[in-house]
């Protein structure tokens, strides 16, 4: 699998598409440009974060922002409160246990189930 010619299928900012399974892990591509993704946090998940191509901001609560450029990789731990976005078009990668929710609790206009993150 060639994963930029997997972009090529998504069309829509902040959502995700299962691209493939490992063990009980799901791996996502998602293209990012804006701010909508809400501060959440995934209370039993870790969350790790690979930049494709782009510029990410990554915002941890109570820690200092990180600027991720390609070929940087970010873990979230679980339970901590974090938000994502970036000025132009930035591809990245996730690695998400199955049961983790696009936006943990916290549910917005751009927060995909599981369902309409496989299709």
């Amino acid at each position: 699998m060639n994963l930029l010619e997997q972009f090529k299928e998504v069309s829509n900012y902040f959502s995700p598409k299962i691209v493939a399974e490992v063990n009980d892990q799901y791996v996502k591509i998602a293209k990012i440009k804006g701010q909508e993704v809400p501060w959440h946090n995934h209370e039993f998940e870790d969350e790790l974060f690979y930049i494709i191509e782009g510029t990410l901001l990554m915002e941890i609560e109570n820690k200092p922002n990180i600027t991720m450029k390609c070929g940087d990789m970010f873990v979230v731990p679980k339970g901590i409160n974090h938000r994502v976005s970036s000025i132009d078009e930035c591809l990245i990668m996730l690695i998400e246990t199955k049961t983790a929710k696009h936006t943990g609790e916290i549910i917005t206009d751009i927060t995909k189930t599981i369902k309409e993150q496989l299709l």
